[in-house]
């Protein structure tokens, strides 16, 4: 699926949660700051499009303040720094914004403890390392 079909779909509500994984977060993230050509916009934009999903599949609690701002910022300074056709270049470029675990997050925060965090799942929270 290209990037606009993604975005397309996603903001449809016509993706099902197992076809929305991580990869899926980062390729949103990268289709919204095209398209929007602004950050602050892009961000609103993500922030209220995976609020409403959660919310459509019944788990608002899977939403996640930090995580969505950190990835948003991250995708936005490669974008910037190395710009990219679609999302699937990004990735190919740079491999480390699709490992959650030990990759482009984990240089700024402790993935198991912001992941576990009832604040920084609330509110944003600045990176500790």
């Amino acid at each position: 699926m290209n990037d606009a079909t993604l975005l397309a779909r996603f903001e449809a509500l016509e993706i099902s949660p197992a076809d929305f994984r991580h990869i899926e977060h980062v390729r949103l993230a990268f289709a919204m700051l095209r398209e929007e050509q602004d950050f602050g916009r892009a961000g609103v934009r993500f922030r209220e499009a995976l609020q409403r999903f959660a919310a459509s599949i019944g788990a608002h609690a899977k939403y996640h303040e930090t995580l969505t701002w950190a990835y948003l910022a991250i995708v936005h300074e490669c974008m910037a720094s190395d710009p990219c056709a679609s999302s699937h270049e990004l990735l190919a470029r740079h491999p480390e914004l699709a490992d959650h675990r030990c990759g482009a997050l984990a240089r700024y925060y402790d993935i198991d403890a912001i992941t576990a965090s009832p604040l920084a799942r609330r509110v944003f929270v600045l990176p500790t390392r």
